[in-house]
């Protein structure tokens, strides 16, 4: 089985939630985060998060969003409703009034009554909410301030220090002056302040650069404990960019000391500064004005693998403040076994450091309900989601791995899973860059997907990705597991020990199976039929895939899953008997139908036929009647794995997102090309429709996006063929 018996754990820390909150604005636009993931309207969250057994949540009580127009006409009934759903389930709120946000429109990070009116939204909320004893009135200020007013990426878009310290001293103003509001209401209250915190390593001529900015990204703690004076590295600094004395000195006295640190930590956060240029091609130099250098991934770096992590940095928080630690955020924007490798490990080590002697209390996995584009840091309105511990993609929000391992956490139990057997790619050999290191292989062992279909497409394809993810595998051939003999099957089995088999064998040839009906159904039915029975009976999970022709194209509009099914072709009909005796058969089987391949790893596909064409000056006739799903193999192989791998069952519909014509399809790739679209000749076949929607959730991303990465993949061998 894919989850073995799970064992209590000695001492761990408390599970806490978070639900991505940031509300910044870009230019005159304000992007809500709360909204783009849908959970503004979502009653039914707060019942999801309760069954996760999360003790504590940070959640959003947002000054933009409460009082948009003046401070005095504040809208609490969406808090009201949601913070008293949360009383009810005894989850204990973390209050958060400002997320990476320059405040309403009447304000802003440079305003000089900035942390006046911060303090007066403060004690505004406090009145109303007196019971919340644990706040985070501004999350991540220093942040904030390095974003906004140093690299320009949100309002107001500076590019120097006078407008980044500015930005972060009027926060911290803010987060001081409303603390002692927010106190005149409840005595008890008690500041949880958070910071993304890495580290900056670099080459001998550097060192002077990550000193001083291994002692900026302390600032914000710092100058809330009040040690930030005339011995401080960045007195100095902070006077000679406009910083007044009695500003700094408003925080003398400690008395905004946090009473919690929350540290915010990414795989990106640890930053490595290197003088010699052309060691990294491709990544773009930079500089500050009296060098230029590569700001690279630390992570990616051979000789700081034992300085990097998480670990090292919660140690050195601890060192310098001895103040509680909780993990305030673990979020890891990648591919399902990825997020769930990073959540091990942030919490295998908040264990090892209570052991220790740390006084870390609690890990806090973020975005719940996962973030619309933070891969551009909000800057582009791109719609690219990256999930969390729920999948929002579909008619309602799907618990993912992620959401299995939060259960277990809560409960104080180890959570197991197969591709934990396998380290993260930040600790894998292949991660380097090319002169820091080079892996030959996923390294390590653990257990292994069993992929069959050695000799075609998607086996492939699922080969390649699932080495790119770190997962152990089998790709079998005819010889290894023949799928329609019994004895072949159990075999295969016990000799590779599988935690799942994906099975991409069967018969492709569409038209050849009219006159070849016995080969296709024995590949196509009663091969996975038997597979499915094998599987059954040893507790596996089975994947395969089925195809959009077990539907006839005449219902006038897309397919979704429940949708019957009218096969018109011998291939067709062979699809349909499979998944038909495969969900009878097996409880723990997925069935992914899907439609036109196309990728950028093999030349028999529609794609690949036309631009070969194409670059020969050949002209191509293709269909502008039938309307189909394009899908990218990459694409599908990668939600596939996710899905098997949060333990999804039943039938799916795996396409990008959109339709095309074959007639169509050909035109957007020649455009995508370079070459000549009116080679494109259009004919005139029936009228069909056989393109796919998906009413579990929409996985795979737009089907122009698809193409535009398909075109790049291949555009260097476009140009070689022209040639």
């Amino acid at each position: 089985m894919i989850h073995p018996p799970e064992t209590q754990e000695a001492s761990p820390p408390e599970l806490w939630g978070g639900v991505e909150c940031t509300t910044a604005r870009v230019g005159d636009e304000f992007r809500d985060e709360v909204a783009e993931t849908g959970h503004l309207v979502r009653r039914d969250d707060i019942a999801r998060i309760a069954d996760l057994g999360i003790s504590t949540i940070r959640y959003p009580i947002l000054w933009e969003s409460i009082a948009p127009d003046r401070s005095d006409r504040c809208d609490f009934a969406w808090t009201d409703d949601r913070l008293a759903l949360l009383r009810e389930r005894g989850i204990r709120v973390v209050g958060g009034l400002l997320h990476h946000g320059s405040g309403p429109r009447y304000t802003d990070l440079l305003d000089p009554d900035f942390y006046r009116k911060f303090a007066d939204f403060a004690a505004r909320v406090a009145e109303r909410y007196p019971w919340i004893e644990l706040w985070t009135p501004i999350n991540e200020p220093l942040t904030t301030a390095r974003f906004s007013g140093l690299y320009g990426h949100w309002y107001p878009h500076g590019s120097d220090y006078p407008t980044f310290l500015r930005a972060l001293v009027n926060q911290c103003r803010g987060i001081a002056a409303a603390m002692v509001a927010i106190r005149a209401v409840n005595p008890r209250a008690q500041l949880l302040q958070t910071e993304d915190l890495g580290k900056t390593f670099s080459t001998a001529p550097l060192r002077y650069q990550a000193a001083h900015e291994n002692e900026r990204r302390w600032l914000s703690f710092d100058l809330l404990s009040g040690r930030v004076d005339e011995r401080h590295g960045w007195w100095r600094i902070m006077r000679d960019n406009g910083i007044a004395e009695a500003e700094l000195e408003t925080f003398a006295d400690g008395a905004a000391t946090p009473d919690m640190l929350g540290i915010n930590h990414y795989l990106t956060s640890e930053r490595f500064l290197d003088h010699r240029l052309g060691f990294y091609p491709g990544l773009r130099p930079g500089g500050n004005g009296r060098d230029i250098y590569i700001d690279a991934e630390a992570v990616r770096v051979k000789r700081l693998h034992e300085r990097t992590g998480i670990a090292p940095r919660l140690r050195e928080a601890w060192r310098r403040y001895r103040l509680p630690i909780i993990v305030s955020e673990v979020h890891h924007g990648c591919t399902r076994d990825e997020q769930l490798r990073w959540f091990a490990e942030v919490w295998e080590a908040a264990r090892e450091l209570r052991k220790e002697g740390v006084d870390l209390r609690a890990v806090t996995l973020w975005s719940l309900f996962g973030a619309v584009d933070w891969r551009s840091l909000l800057t582009r309105k791109e719609g690219v989601y990256d999930v969390g511990a729920f999948d929002v993609r579909g008619p309602e929000p799907r618990p993912t791995a992620l959401a299995k391992a939060a259960r277990s956490y809560s409960r104080g139990l180890r959570y197991d899973h197969p591709v934990l057997d396998t380290p993260g790619w930040w600790r894998r050999p292949d991660r380097l860059y090319p002169w820091h290191g080079r892996c030959q292989d996923i390294g390590g062992g653990g257990r292994k997907l069993l992929i069959t279909g050695a000799t075609g497409t998607l086996g492939q394809a699922f080969a390649r990705i699932a080495e790119h993810r770190g997962i152990p595998f089998c790709l079998t051939t005819r010889d290894d597991l023949d799928i329609t003999r019994e004895t072949s099957i159990a075999a295969a089995i016990a000799r590779f020990r599988p935690w799942a088999i994906v099975n991409t064998a069967g018969f492709v040839r569409v038209a050849d199976a009219e006159n070849e009906r016995d080969a296709c159904f024995s590949a196509n039915a009663t091969g996975p039929e038997k597979l499915a029975r094998a599987c059954a009976e040893a507790g596996l999970p089975l994947v395969t895939f089925s195809s959009d022709l077990v539907f006839d194209g005449k219902l006038g509009r897309a397919y979704a899953e429940h949708d019957e099914v009218r096969p018109t072709g011998v291939y067709g009909l062979s699809k349909a008997e499979a998944e038909q005796h495969v969900l009878g058969i097996a409880e723990a089987a997925l069935v992914i139908r899907t439609s036109a391949f196309f990728g950028p790893w093999d030349k028999y596909n529609f794609a690949r036929t036309i631009l070969d064409s194409l670059a020969r000056g050949d002209p191509v006739r293709a269909d502008r009647n039938v309307a189909v799903s394009p899908t990218y193999v990459p694409d599908l192989c990668h939600a596939t794995l996710d899905l098997l791998i949060d333990g999804e069952t039943g039938l799916w519909h795996l396409a990008n997102q959109g339709k095309l014509s074959w007639h169509q399809f050909a035109t957007r790739l020649a455009e995508g090309a370079g070459y000549d679209a009116a080679l494109i000749i259009p004919i005139d076949g029936e009228h069909a429709n056989t393109a796919l929607v998906s009413n579990r959730g929409a996985m795979l991303r737009p089907l122009d996006h698809a193409i535009d990465d398909y075109c790049e993949e291949n555009r260097s061998l476009w140009r070689e063929a022209a040639e």
